[in-house]
């Protein structure tokens, strides 16, 4: 095995940001076991005043139950979030200012460096912290190799050999500056190439106490870099067995708590009768027949497509007023981030559809134009989902702007720029798409969701389904907002599959 580690491996993990809000693993972690509170009570109505469905008599748990389930839990989420999470990284901890655990950290180091400067500047110097430190710094560096680099390990355990340095401390022979020399050149073989500047910086540093804080401070981001390589080297392994693994420690729950897919079978109902009622005009009663002997019988939908129902229906969940299908509690975050992102898409998709069909064909058309205005209205709306935010002033905004932009092109091409009355229909027709009920806005709306039902439909196929008319210029966003969704519901259905065709089978055949 080579000497160095993988730089290239490293790097990826180690300078890859995170990109979903949103969402790491203390969210899924806290979601999770707050879901976890919420199973283990009683089968009373929900607190946010959602009723539960008729389920098993509730069952009394133990303190030791409810904390061995609990461990379960954060596991199972540690490790969906893993598999998951294509960007999960591992952050440094950053502890607020004006925190007492900040103030209390920064007292304490500040004490220890200034012992060590004390005990460093006595005549003759006095090692024993720098020494303490030393060996935390070789089993720092020992830590950072694979088994395969044992003349490396060689090589620090040699020359970080804590017995001699205090041997050679004692009779006034040791030399930090020469072994904070090989620390350096060690790091510098050691670390991911995001790294290297920082490395280097620390030749620059020639007081032995600023050096050694600076070093254990880039000894700390290696650290975090290490721990990166090394989800994402586990990430293909844990794949294999997460599956089974969430099936397993769902099913503890589920046998400590017999009622907890009460909102699930409630869930893949509504989804079973949105199928009914698209395909025959009328609800689908749990026996899957229509009510009534002499009613032709109504077909049964198709297990999966009643599955890809339920998952479209999360995309419009409700969460302040219904609680979570239980199964996916722990990407209840995930799914409200993929529900904002298909809202914003969507007013973003139906101002554009209305401003293309306005402009001239030889302006519309232009991809540089497009891409152009697309990037003004997405910056116009960047807050909408913030309380403080206004769609109806942001669109009034965007109206004026749309406008602008689009009468300068006209006039940049040869066209005459548009109208006064032309404006003010386009103003008026940009700001009618706040409206929920908005013509354009529920094609756009309808023609989103379909593209993504039929991904769904479609599996791990490649390449994606073509994109609906009229959404061509939001096509790489939707098709992005597509893989996610797809990515997640995918691996949902894999781990909880058993439990969704056992539901689905009383719900659309029968007892």
């Amino acid at each position: 095995m080579s000497e160095n580690l993988d730089k290239s491996n490293i790097n990826e993990a180690g300078k890859s940001k995170s990109n979903d809000s949103e969402q790491g693993l203390e969210d899924a972690v806290e979601s999770s076991e707050g879901a976890l509170q919420k199973k283990i009570k009683s089968g009373s109505a929900s607190t946010q005043g959602a009723q539960r469905p008729p389920s098993s008599p509730p069952r009394f748990v133990t303190v030791e139950e409810l904390v061995e389930t609990a461990k379960g839990v954060t596991n199972m989420a540690l490790a969906h979030e893993i598999v998951v999470n294509g960007n999960f990284r591992i952050k440094p901890v950053e502890l607020p200012e004006d925190s007492l655990e900040k103030r209390v950290k920064d007292i304490v180091h500040k004490a220890f460096w200034d012992c060590l400067s004390v005990q460093l500047s006595e005549d003759p110097p006095a090692y024993d912290h720098a020494i303490k430190l030393l060996g935390e710094i070789k089993e720092t560096l020992l830590s950072f190799l694979l088994p395969g680099h044992t003349r490396l390990r060689n090589q620090i355990r040699e020359v970080l050999d804590l017995d001699l340095i205090q041997q050679e401390a004692e009779h006034g022979a040791l030399d930090i500056s020469k072994l904070a020399e090989f620390i350096i050149g060690m790091m510098g073989t050691l670390c991911a190439p995001a790294r290297d500047e920082e490395v280097n910086k620390l030749k620059d540093i020639k007081e032995i106490v600023p050096l050694f804080r600076a070093m254990f401070s880039v000894l700390g981001l290696m650290k975090v870099d290490m721990a990166n390589f090394a989800v994402s080297s586990i990430r293909p392994h844990l794949m294999q067995q997460s599956v089974e693994y969430e099936r397993k420690k769902f099913q503890e729950l589920l046998e400590k708590q017999p009622n907890a897919l009460d909102f699930v079978t409630q869930w893949l109902e509504e989804a079973a009768g949105d199928l009914a009622d698209r395909t025959c005009g009328r609800a689908l009663p749990a026996g899957g027949a229509a009510a009534g002997s002499g009613d032709a019988p109504v077909p049964v939908p198709d297990a999966a497509a009643v599955q890809d129902r339920a998952y479209l229906r999360l995309l419009r969940w409700d969460h302040l007023r219904r609680p979570f299908p239980e199964t996916v509690l722990m990407d209840q975050a995930r799914f409200q981030e993929l529900q904002l992102q298909l809202e914003h898409l969507t007013i973003l998709g139906a101002v554009l559809l209305v401003t293309f069909s306005m402009a001239a064909p030889g302006v519309s058309s232009q991809a540089d134009f497009a891409e152009k205005l697309k990037m003004t209205v997405q910056i116009l709306l960047t807050d909408m989902h913030l309380p403080s935010f206004h769609l109806e002033d942001a669109l009034t905004a965007i109206g004026e702007k749309v406008c602008v932009e689009v009468s300068s092109r006209l006039s940049l091409c040869g066209f005459s720029p548009l109208t006064a009355d032309q404006e003010t229909a386009l103003k008026g027709q940009i700001q009618a798409v706040a409206s929920p009920d908005d013509p354009v806005r529920r094609i756009v709306d309808a023609r989103i969701l379909t593209f993504l039902e039929t991904c769904l439909a479609s599996g791990h196929q490649k390449p994606l389904p073509t994109v609906p008319g009229g959404l061509g210029p939001v096509h790489k966003e939707l098709e992005e907002l597509a893989v996610k969704f797809v990515r997640l519901v995918n691996y949902n259905k894999m781990v909880f599959s058993p439990y969704y065709d056992a539901t689905l089978r009383k719900i659309l055949v029968g007892p």
